[in-house]
């Protein structure tokens, strides 16, 4: 690997991943950061640092100066949000500020983390990013990862920003400091401390694997497309089986069905209109998990040699990872 990378948002759960990864091959690797952020994921790392947000356009051209290619990690993932404009301050408008840099920096290669998210929902066959996205029940928070994909793409297409994006699906594994909200809800699980489990499925993956794929995009994802990148689709149940087997308590038996999901979802968006406060578990985060649909990622195979291993042994490094971080 040749040539400085940067990688933006190292200090969250793929970013850091990703730094990590290109450290282990002898990169020349520089993260930019917010000052207020939490290191912990890279602290052991020997990278050069820089700070700012994606808002400063001299911070990200220090930033990218010298560098060959840039990770793209940084996300507003808070669905929950009842004023949608933070979504699309940081996902949309700060990402245009860091894609006119990139245009700027004369890159190699802009990897762009995307989310499963923009892909289709199919009540049939697999979904492959050739399937145009044809469902708006997501809220502001898809809106705006539908957004911020397009706007990449049309950078691509349209000014020669060297861009791929690779739409991620919901990534377990070590190293989840935060923690995420779903590796925060298996931390419960390996604890014994979470009977229940919910009545949908998901596409998942490893979050190590998840990286490598960002590692193979700068080498050879073709420029303005996207990748899929997911193992498998396992239902809750199953993640937390895997969660609880790996830590050595009684799995979750009890299952939350999907009406009384609904209810519960509908009555989360009144309460937190009446207390004028955000609260998480809100209907179009269940729109979201209701609606996703199983996936295929042949295209990442193919293209970026990219085979992940599976992801029932990253869920189990994750409650591992949760237990000893408790004991």
């Amino acid at each position: 690997m040749s040539g400085k990378s940067l990688v933006i948002g190292a200090s969250g759960f793929l970013g850091s991943h990703v730094t990590r990864q290109l450290v282990a091959e002898d990169a020349d690797v520089r993260v930019m950061l917010r000052r207020s952020s939490s290191t912990r994921g890279i602290d052991d790392l020997d990278v050069e640092r820089c700070y700012g947000d994606v808002f400063d356009d001299e911070a990200l051209r220090v930033a990218m100066a010298g560098c060959e290619v840039v990770y793209y990690c940084v996300v507003d993932a808070r669905m929950w949000l009842r004023d949608p404009a933070p979504l699309f301050r940081t996902n949309v408008e700060g990402l245009r500020h860091v894609l006119d840099a990139a245009l700027a920096a004369e890159l190699r290669k802009f990897v762009f983390t995307s989310t499963t998210g923009t892909l289709a929902i199919s009540d049939g066959t697999p979904v492959t990013e050739d399937d145009p996205h044809n469902w708006n029940q997501g809220g502001a928070y898809i809106a705006s990862r539908v957004a911020a994909e397009n706007l990449v793409m049309q950078y691509a297409r349209d000014k020669g920003l060297p861009a791929v994006a690779l739409c991620v699906s919901t990534t377990y594994g070590p190293g989840d400091w935060a923690p995420t909200p779903h590796g925060s809800l298996i931390a419960r699980v390996a604890a014994g401390r979470f009977a229940c489990y919910f009545d949908w499925s998901a596409e998942v993956v490893g979050i190590e694997d998840a990286a490598r794929a960002m590692l193979l995009a700068a080498d050879r994802g073709r420029v303005g497309d996207r990748y899929t990148i997911s193992d498998r689709y396992l239902s809750t149940r199953e993640v937390h089986e895997i969660t609880a087997r790996a830590a050595g308590v009684t799995p979750p038996l009890l299952k939350l069905p999907m009406p009384l999901l609904r209810v519960a979802a509908r009555t989360n968006d009144v309460a937190s209109r009446l207390l004028r406060r955000d609260l998480p578990f809100t209907v179009a985060g269940l729109h979201m998990a209701e609606l996703m649909s199983p996936l295929d990622h042949g295209k990442a195979e193919r293209e970026l040699g990219w085979k992940p291993a599976p992801v029932e042994e990253s869920i189990a490094r994750a409650a591992e990872f949760f237990t000893r971080r408790h004991e």
